[in-house]
C-alpha cells in the first residue's frame, strides 16, 4: 500500500532565511572565481611578456612523460619490455617489405625504358610521331564541337598554316623541354641561374637506373655538344640504407638517403666554368701604403653546384655542422624528387598539369585542417580557451 502523505510542515522562517543565505554566499563565491579567472587571464593578455613565458613553459611540457610510466608496478614494466621487443622484431620485417618494394622496383623500371627512350626520341626531334602516334583528346574539343561550319573551317586553314609556318621554321621536337620543367617546379627553378640557362637549353634527357646492392639510385644528365664543358652525361648518385637505427630502431619509417657523390664537370675553359666567379681585391700594404689589385676565384651560385655536394664521411658517428646538413637535406630531397616524380612524369610537369595536380593535394589538406576546426567549434563541449594559441611572431624594436 502507499504510504499515507504526511502532512506539510512549515518552515521556520529564520531557518529557511539561513538555508537561503548559505546557497547565495555559494553562488558568490562560483562567482567570484570567474571574476578572478576572467581578471587573471585579462592581465596575460595586457603582458605579452608573462603570457609568452607561461607559453613556453607549457610547450617544454609537450612530449615529456607525465611520470605514469615510471610509476608502473615493476611487473608491468617487465611486460612493456617483452612488447618492445616484439615491435622491433616488427621493425625488422618491415625494412625487408621495403627492400622487396625496391627489387620490385627496379624490376618494374625495366617495363618502363622502353617507354622513356621514344619519349626521348620525340623531344629530341629524332622521331616524327604519325597521326595515331598523336591521337590525344584536345583541351579545346568541347569548343570545337560549337564551332560553326563556317567558324571550323576558317580555324582548320588557320591550324594548317600555323604548321606550315612550323615546317618553315624547322622546329625539332620539344624545345627547353627540360629547361622548361626545371623552370616550372620551384625548388629547381631557384637553383637555376641566368648564366646556366644557356647550357641547360642543351640538356636533352633526363634517366635513373637502380642499384639494389647498395641499396640507391643514378641520375644520368645528358646533354648536346655545348661551349661550356665536354662531358656528355653528367651523374649524381645517391646512396640509401633501409635497416633500423640500433640506437633508435622505432624512428625507423623505411629507405632513406644517407650518402650522395657528384661528378667532374670537364669545363672547356677557366672563363666558361659557372660554378665560380672571379673577383678584385685591393690590398694595401701594411707599412709602406702600396696598393695592390689581386683577382681570385669564389663559389659562385649556380644549377651545376648540384654535381659538387658536400663530402660525407664514412663514420656514422661523425659530426656534421648545420648549414652542410642543411645542403644534404635538401640535396636528397632533389634527388628524390627527380627520380620519383619528373622523370615518370615529365610530360605532365612541362604542361604544368603536375603542378596543378600538386596544388590540389595542398587545397585538399588545408580544407582537412579546415573541416577539423569547423567540429571542434560545433562540440557543445569545445572551450576555446584551452585551445594552443598561436606563437606570436617576432617584433623588431
Amino acid at each position: 500500500m502507499p504510504s499515507k502523505a504526511q502532512p506539510k510542515q512549515m518552515a521556520d522562517p529564520e531557518k529557511a532565511m539561513e538555508v537561503e543565505n548559505d546557497h547565495e554566499d555559494i553562488e558568490d563565491e562560483e562567482a567570484d572565481g570567474v571574476v578572478a579567472k576572467s581578471t587573471m587571464a585579462a592581465e596575460l593578455l595586457k603582458n605579452p611578456a608573462m603570457f609568452a613565458a607561461l607559453q613556453g613553459k607549457l610547450n617544454s611540457m609537450v612530449g615529456h612523460n607525465s611520470g605514469y610510466i615510471s610509476a608502473l608496478p615493476a611487473p608491468v614494466k617487465k611486460r612493456l619490455k617483452a612488447l618492445k621487443k616484439i615491435q622491433l622484431e616488427s621493425t625488422k620485417i618491415e625494412a625487408k617489405f621495403y627492400e622487396e618494394v625496391h627489387k620490385l622496383e627496379c624490376k618494374y623500371h625495366e617495363m618502363y625504358q622502353p617507354l622513356y627512350v621514344q619519349r626521348s626520341k620525340i623531344t629530341k626531334g629524332e622521331h616524327e610521331p604519325n597521326d595515331a602516334e598523336c591521337e590525344w583528346p584536345s583541351d579545346d574539343e568541347e569548343e570545337d564541337k560549337e564551332l560553326a561550319g563556317d567558324m571550323k573551317d576558317k580555324a582548320k586553314l588557320e591550324d594548317e598554316k600555323t604548321k606550315k609556318d612550323a615546317e618553315e621554321k624547322d622546329v625539332k621536337g620539344v624545345p627547353d623541354f627540360w629547361l622548361t620543367i626545371f623552370k616550372n617546379v620551384d625548388m629547381l627553378q631557384e637553383m637555376i641561374q641566368e648564366a646556366d640557362e644557356p647550357v641547360l637549353t642543351k640538356l636533352s634527357d633526363i634517366t635513373v637506373t637502380f642499384s639494389e646492392t647498395p641499396m640507391g639510385f643514378t641520375l644520368h644528365f645528358f646533354f648536346a655538344p655545348n661551349d661550356y664543358f665536354s662531358n656528355s652525361v653528367l651523374t649524381k648518385e645517391y646512396e640509401m640504407k633501409c635497416e633500423p637505427s640500433e640506437d633508435d630502431p622505432f624512428s625507423f619509417e623505411g629507405p632513406e638517403i644517407f650518402k650522395c657523390k657528384g661528378c667532374t664537370i670537364n669545363w672547356k675553359e677557366p672563363g666558361k666554368n659557372l660554378t665560380v666567379k672571379t673577383v678584385k681585391k685591393k690590398q694595401k700594404h701594411k707599412s709602406k701604403g702600396n696598393v695592390r689589385t689581386i683577382t681570385k676565384q669564389v663559389k659562385n651560385d649556380s644549377f651545376f653546384n648540384f654535381f659538387d655536394p658536400p663530402p660525407i664521411s664514412d663514420d656514422p658517428d661523425a659530426d656534421v655542422d648545420p648549414e652542410t646538413q642543411d645542403l644534404l637535406t635538401a640535396d636528397f630531397e632533389i634527388g628524390h624528387y627527380i627520380r620519383d616524380r619528373i622523370i615518370p612524369r615529365a610530360v605532365l610537369f612541362f604542361t604544368g598539369e603536375a603542378l596543378e595536380d600538386d596544388e590540389f593535394d595542398e587545397e585538399e589538406e588545408e580544407d582537412e585542417e579546415g573541416e577539423e576546426g569547423e567540429e571542434e567549434e560545433d562540440d557543445p563541449d569545445f572551450d576555446p580557451s584551452k585551445v594552443k594559441a598561436p606563437a606570436q611572431e617576432c617584433k623588431q624594436q
